[in-house]
């Protein structure tokens, strides 16, 4: 049976997310797949791309063939290179780690009451749970 790695598309109108699957390569663009392998996702910033690289590998070698966007994306991830044993291409770019909102607020606040080392909320306090010896019994008992 002749193989494809290829995108398989889900997500919604203009959110486009995709699956990097095996399939036949006579089946549709989202029809029915051997394995799933990956995934993609173009509207992140950078873009999302995970491919498990040993089921990539695996694929490779016994002759399925890669469309031109997975071979991009196969290039991209470094896959490809370890596949046909080229050199390594440059790192991927990672996004930036997301502020925590409560973080920068309680910053903030300390800045403005100028206070240097306490939070400006107070965290909730956890309740303890009753032990099974300390019940207290009924009032009419």
């Amino acid at each position: 049976m002749a193989t494809k790695i290829k995108l398989q598309r889900t997500g919604k109108m203009r959110e486009p997310h995709y699956r990097i699957v095996v399939a036949d390569a006579r089946t549709k663009r989202d029809g029915r797949v051997i394995e799933a392998i990956g995934q993609y996702h173009p509207k992140d910033d950078p873009s999302t791309i995970i491919v498990d690289g040993e089921r990539a590998a695996h694929w490779l070698s016994v002759g399925a063939q890669p469309t031109d966007p997975v071979l991009v994306l196969l290039k991209v991830t470094g896959d490809w290179q370890k596949f046909k044993g080229l050199p390594a291409p440059e790192p991927m770019k990672v996004a930036a780690p997301k502020v925590d909102r409560r973080e920068v607020f309680q910053a903030a606040a300390r800045e403005a009451a100028g206070l240097e080392e306490k939070p400006a909320t107070t965290p909730k306090k956890k309740s303890k749970p009753a032990a099974e010896g300390d019940e207290t019994p009924a009032a009419g008992q």
